[in-house]
């Protein structure tokens, strides 16, 4: 993907306020479609814990509007809490065994998470006078080896500050969910 902005601002702002909506139709499309297999649960669950984990990692170096964050993830990747999301998203496509889902997940990623990943560098570009040297060093969503891995250390106050332990308590019901259907077939 181009660092030049590939959509129009005004799209990028009315997906951005039907983020969470989106969650909802995917949290239904997930409900319905689930066809687990005890291979596809034992292959999509350490997946999605790993998108997990690097959501987590994201947000213990994440001090939202106050400092840019460049340590532990950030380091490698402008965007591992979207990262993070992509991989829960697989892990949790790949227990289901539904195609049709990985196929919504993969539009609402594209039709709507791009775009407001777009939007967020735009609001970091204004508040952090040294993000565009950032920018330029570290990709925006494949990781790379950083330059300078040095910075700030994983805090776990700033995991609870920005609830990442949402994400956890989600998939523990997505979990559990596919656990259920699992178990009964249906």
């Amino acid at each position: 993907m181009s660092e030049a902005y590939w959509f129009h601002k005004p799209y990028a702002d009315r997906v951005a306020k039907l983020r969470v909506p989106f969650g909802f139709v995917l949290l239904a499309a997930f409900a319905w479609l689930a066809h687990p297999s005890t291979t596809s649960v034992f292959i999509g669950f350490p997946i999605a814990v790993l998108g997990l984990s690097i959501r987590g990692w994201a947000a213990g170096h994440l001090a939202k509007n106050q400092d840019l964050a460049t340590s532990g993830p950030y380091a490698f990747v402008r965007n591992p809490l979207y990262i993070g999301t992509v991989t829960v998203a697989a892990g949790i496509v790949i227990a289901c065994r539904d195609w049709l889902l990985a196929g919504i997940f993969a539009a609402v990623f594209v039709l709507v998470y791009l775009p407001v990943i777009e939007l967020e560098e735009q609001h970091l570009r204004k508040i952090f006078a040294n993000y565009g040297e950032y920018a330029k060093h570290v990709p925006r969503l494949l990781p790379a080896m950083p330059r300078d891995p040095s910075g700030r250390r994983f805090s776990w106050g700033l995991y609870r500050k920005n609830e990442e332990y949402r994400a956890l308590a989600g998939f523990l019901l997505a979990a559990a969910w596919i656990v259920v259907r699992l178990r009964w077939k249906w």
